[in-house]
């Protein structure tokens, strides 16, 4: 059976102004998450992230190292329900 999930994911470091939103994008579409992703003033990303549970987490653990330019000093996930709410993935400004 698969498992549609969701998750919250804000990732702190160097992480703007490194294309890693245009990267999140580029995997999500590759792997059929919906959601966003965008840039918060305090320095980190937020991104949310909704499909089925391994392409998410397969687009987590790309964050976790992100694009050539960006230096990842952390990511904090929180798994919330599911609801389907997206039809593709956007950059938010």
């Amino acid at each position: 059976m698969v498992m549609k999930v969701r998750a919250h994911v804000f990732i702190s470091g160097r992480v703007q102004g490194v294309f890693f939103r245009f990267h999140t994008r580029e995997w999500a579409n590759e792997l059929n998450v919906k959601g966003w992703i965008r840039n918060l003033p305090d320095g980190r990303v937020e991104a949310v992230l909704e499909g089925e549970e391994e392409d998410v987490k397969e687009i987590i653990e790309r964050m976790k190292v992100g694009p050539p330019l960006a230096r990842v000093d952390n990511v904090e996930v929180i798994w919330e329900e599911y609801k389907g709410e997206f039809k593709d993935f956007i950059i938010k400004y």
